[in-house]
């Protein structure tokens, strides 16, 4: 009789053959009953719905909602295939926010099926799907986007419902931006003679200052005889920007989520301090305060690091041949990491306090940080060297996030457009705010992208006259929330109330 521990192998194998096919939406019917018990009693697998499974994680607590999260797109994938063959899509508006680039995983999804039954079905964490029974994308307006069924972006702008613009601004300004100018859609809305959705787009091109769109559309609208009446379909009050021409979807989400963002800002952060005419009172200060940052910006990531540990790295005394308490490497060498990057930090600092522009101070200066973050990890061979090379090569995800950062050539595209949103930006509150949450919400690198974004946040704040500001690992649940509604749900006014309230109250001594 097999072992236990050999009878668990030979089910994790059976899983690894299924997962070889590049599924990710595991059926009943692709393991043997008692694999699936065994592989689910040991929490290598998940059931999402009677008959439906998702490969997770051992040790994830009850509740742990990031297996799910990760694997939904390509479970609605595989699901979706399986039920409908290629006789489904999602929604023209789910379409076109995802096609501009906004993954946030939905409460609910909604798919168009010629065999649906019009019903709501409910999946893991409060998530649902509704499949409706109308008409998908007709030839040569569809379009598949990572195994997802799509309508084309032009289709989807004609088949969207009013409420699109109203609830999804970001995302609508963000496709109208990437297109090349009206001619797709021209033809589109002559051959269904559509009136009343070309006045619409063109008040929406107009609205993002593309007036030259704006005007074609109405003019070839009349000029084939249909009378269009332009209507702005933007109900938020965004003040109209110049727009600026890039292809890429990303980069445009990044502008119009600044601009969005940027407007709920002023007025929440309190008078700063007079600027520190002696730069070297400010430098003491943040030396001062150096272990108790350490000790919660480490600890908010989940190391547990001591105030004795922090010292002794910093004095040089860390010597794991001869301290027990150094043997726990991976919290002694984040610790070792987070105080050579905090040296670097600080001259990025003293550059802001000496007037330097701290878009430009954070741009040049941030890769040196990461380096210095995961140095020690590589000098321990426990990292390969090419890890320090730059921007992430691979997908991240956020654990218990709605939010999926942007794929990896992705982010090589917005991290320019985000140091050139944070360059030209005027008040220093939206420099402390966005600094920190679009750094984060891009997430360029595979790990310690919450400490240098507080690391950024507190050059900013030097900038601004702001104190050197710990977040307490005591309000990380809050910390948290504040960033998943901006993330999720573009609200950053919570966000921004958390940073304010933090400068200048004492943060709670290390251990």
């Amino acid at each position: 009789m097999a072992a236990p521990n050999e009878k668990l192998a030979a089910a994790l194998e059976s899983l690894k053959a299924v997962q070889a096919q590049g599924r990710v939406a595991i059926r009943s019917k692709d393991l043997t009953r008692t694999v699936r018990e065994l592989l689910t009693k040991h929490s290598f697998l998940q059931e999402v719905i009677k008959g439906w499974y998702i490969p997770a994680r051992p040790g994830a607590g009850p509740g742990d909602s990031t297996a799910w999260y990760t694997s939904f797109w390509d479970f609605y994938r595989d699901y979706l295939t399986e039920r409908f063959g290629d006789q489904w899509a999602l929604t023209p508006e789910q379409s076109l926010v995802l096609q501009a680039g906004n993954t946030t995983v939905p409460v609910q999804l909604l798919v168009r099926a010629a065999k649906a039954n019009n019903q709501v079905t409910r999946f893991l964490h409060g998530t649902s799907l509704f499949e409706g029974a109308h008409n998908l994308p007709e030839a040569g307006d569809n379009v598949v986007l990572n195994g997802l069924r799509l309508f084309q972006t032009e289709a989807a702008l004609i088949a969207a419902q009013p409420s699109f613009f109203e609830n999804h601004p970001v995302e609508a300004r963000t496709i109208l931006s990437t297109q090349r100018d009206a001619s797709a859609l021209l033809a589109r809305l002559l051959r269904g003679g559509h009136t009343v959705i070309a006045g619409r787009l063109a008040g929406a091109f107009r609205n993002i200052g593309r007036d030259r769109e704006a005007d074609d559309i109405l003019a070839a609208m009349r000029a084939a005889d249909y009378q269009a009446r332009e209507v702005d379909p933007f109900k938020d009050q965004v003040a109209r920007a110049p727009y600026r021409r890039d292809p890429s979807p990303y980069v445009q989400r990044i502008r119009m989520l600044w601009q969005k963002m940027r407007n709920d800002i002023p007025g929440r952060f309190p008078a700063p301090t007079a600027k520190a005419h002696d730069t070297e009172v400010y430098m003491r200060q943040v030396d001062e305060i150096y272990v108790t940052d350490a000790y919660h910006s480490l600890s908010i990531e989940g190391y547990q690091v001591s105030t004795d540990l922090i010292e002794r790295v910093r004095r040089g005394a860390w010597n794991p041949e001869q301290a027990e308490a150094d043997l726990d490497l991976e919290n002694a060498l984040a610790a070792r990491g987070y105080w050579l990057a905090f040296q670097a930090v600080k001259a990025s600092v003293r550059q802001a306090l000496d007037g330097k522009n701290p878009g430009e101070v954070v741009d040049r200066d941030h890769g040196g940080w990461y380096r210095e973050l995961f140095a020690p990890k590589v000098t321990a061979g426990i990292l390969k060297p090419e890890n320090l090379a730059g921007y992430r090569t691979s997908p991240v995800y956020l654990r218990g996030s709605r939010h999926v950062p942007l794929n990896p050539d992705a982010v090589r595209d917005a991290m320019p457009a985000f140091f050139e949103l944070l360059k030209e930006e005027p008040d220093p509150a939206v420099r402390i705010v966005l600094g920190h949450f679009i750094y984060v919400y891009i997430h360029p690198y595979m790990d310690g992208n919450g400490r240098a974004g507080r690391f950024m946040m507190n050059v900013m704040m030097a900038a601004a006259g702001y104190p050197w500001t710990v977040i307490p690992v005591q309000s990380r649940a809050q910390y948290m929330a504040a960033l998943e509604a901006a993330s999720v749900d573009q609200n950053i006014g919570p966000f921004a109330d958390f940073l304010a309230a933090q400068i200048g109250r004492p943060a709670p001594l290390a251990p």
